[in-house]
């Protein structure tokens, strides 16, 4: 279909309709372009919460639009492609992670958003990269805790917070596809380059890193520091806001292990999402997020609980 009728029908639709549409920055630039509202987990979490549309479009992955739809079971959430997962919510499946809960039955459990309502419905607390340090120093010292379901940045908040946790072993593909080597490289070409990266990343990564922080964290330092190159090591759809909002610095993607168009490293669950489907998930409200009323609210005390204390 045409880009100009469908950004004409996807603008019709939603004043008609009286929805919003919530996109993370992880999303192809054609759909940031038309979102009421571009953020990343936390961020798109606060916003949907508060939104007073009827339908809300997650242009995102499918635990995004859960939680959209826990959070507001009232209204109709849309997601455009129902096949858009996430390497963590999907390796850490409800009936592994029971078993290994009870292995650890004198710990409380904090989860990475990046997970099943499921999941959410086992944990005590729910976090994201940009709240998750809080969220563990809210917790005493002689308290023990389940992280899960992100190794990585399980690893990376116990160098934080110097407390010890017991970690489910989950990783996100996009963000252990990075290269030291090529990292190294690029560096070593841009000397006055700052290395800014997400804590999903491996800790050789964060070991190189002048900064680690969330999308927002990330966005937020390359905006108000003063070094004129960045090497940005996270998913390569945040370049596209960026570039707008500092148009003189110059934004190269850290590269990955393998050898791709964009020589970065992309969610392929995000990339699902096009602007043909946002369309037709619009015009048609489906695929419709449904979640039942026992489930979300179980899964939504955690999620309050992390809102409250964000």
């Amino acid at each position: 279909m045409n880009k100009n009728f469908l950004v004409q029908e996807i603008i019709r639709l939603k004043r008609e309709k009286n929805a919003v549409i919530l996109a993370h920055y992880y999303q192809d630039q054609d759909i940031q372009e038309i979102a009421d509202f571009i953020g990343d987990s936390l961020e798109l979490s606060k916003k949907a919460q508060t939104t007073d549309a009827s339908i809300i479009v997650f242009a995102g992955v499918h635990f995004m639009a859960e939680t959209a739809k826990i959070l507001n079971p009232d209204k109709k959430v849309l997601l455009p492609d129902w096949e858009a997962g996430c390497s963590l919510a999907d390796g850490c499946h409800p009936k592994d992670f029971k078993v290994f809960k009870n292995q650890h039955p004198d710990h409380i459990v904090i989860t990475y958003i990046n997970c099943s309502a499921e999941i959410k419905a086992m944990s005590d607390l729910v976090c994201t990269s940009a709240n998750a340090k809080k969220i563990i120093d809210s917790i005493p010292l002689d308290q023990k805790i389940i992280f899960a379901p992100d190794e990585n940045l399980g690893n990376y908040l116990q160098r934080e917070t110097k407390r010890e946790l017991v970690l489910w072993k989950g990783s996100c593909v996009v963000h252990e596809a990075f290269s030291l080597d090529k990292l190294i490289e690029i560096y070593n070409n841009n000397p006055s380059a700052k290395i800014a990266a997400h804590p999903e990343s491996e800790s050789h990564i964060l070991k190189v890193a002048h900064y680690i922080g969330s999308t927002s964290g990330i966005i937020n330092f390359i905006k108000t520091d003063p070094t004129n190159v960045f090497i940005v090591a996270t998913e390569a759809g945040i370049l596209h806001e960026l570039s707008k909002a500092v148009p003189d610095k110059m934004l190269i993607p850290a590269p990955s292990t393998e050898d791709n168009t964009c020589a970065c490293s992309e969610c392929a669950f995000m990339k699902m999402n096009t602007l043909e489907k946002l369309y037709l998930c619009l015009k048609n409200e489906s695929p419709e997020m449904t979640v039942s009323k026992e489930l979300r609210t179980k899964a939504l005390k955690p999620i309050k609980r992390m809102l409250e204390l964000s």
